[in-house]
């Protein structure tokens, strides 16, 4: 296993373990960390070596990476391995994740909400309260999707802007009564 410099370490362990929080595969999320501070592709070999982790656990994650599209390969001249190299501009990195995470958990439980308020609007044993909170579950989960997508459709900038208004936007809003 290759030294790495403390910070690069440190950075590393610290995604793994913000990853692992997060529901992500922890060697995912540090071979993820490794290729995003990588200045020049690397092999599935490099990854191996530098992080001292399995290959097949570096095989499964590069894949997984790559269905996220936060990695992508790339081809070297005289090399006949495949390279690897991460996505570098964070707010892209964040806009693919949002999207990721819209496509593996929104969508799934927009689908499960619909099929549970369906089920219970035909169902004498569901009470009128639990149909409410049903559709009002329904009704979050699809206001929550509507917002993904708005902010996926913008471009950075933009995207950049409004998160650096934060809370302030809310003056913008006209009074609503709570």
């Amino acid at each position: 296993m290759n030294e790495l410099p403390v910070a690069i370490d440190t950075f590393i362990l610290q995604w793994g373990d913000m990853g692992a929080r997060w529901g992500v595969n922890r060697s995912v999320a540090q071979i993820h960390a490794y290729l995003y501070l990588a200045e020049e592709p690397v092999t599935a070999e490099d990854v191996t070596e530098a992080l001292g982790m399995a290959r097949s656990n570096v095989s499964n994650s590069l894949k997984e990476l790559l269905a996220w599209k936060l990695v992508h390969r790339v081809p070297v001249r005289g090399d006949r391995r495949e390279h690897f190299a991460a996505e570098t501009d964070v707010w892209e990195i964040a806009a693919k994740i949002a999207e990721g995470r819209k496509l593996r958990e929104l969508d799934p439980a927009i689908t499960a909400l619909e099929d549970s308020v369906a089920h219970a609007a035909g169902d004498g044993d569901v009470s009128k309260i639990q149909r409410d909170r049903l559709k009002a579950m329904l009704d979050f989960t699809r206001t929550a999707d509507r917002f993904y997508a708005q902010m996926l459709g913008l471009s950075t900038p933009k995207r950049k802007a409004l998160l650096k208004m934060g809370a302030k936007i809310s003056n913008l809003l006209p009074a609503a009564k709570d």
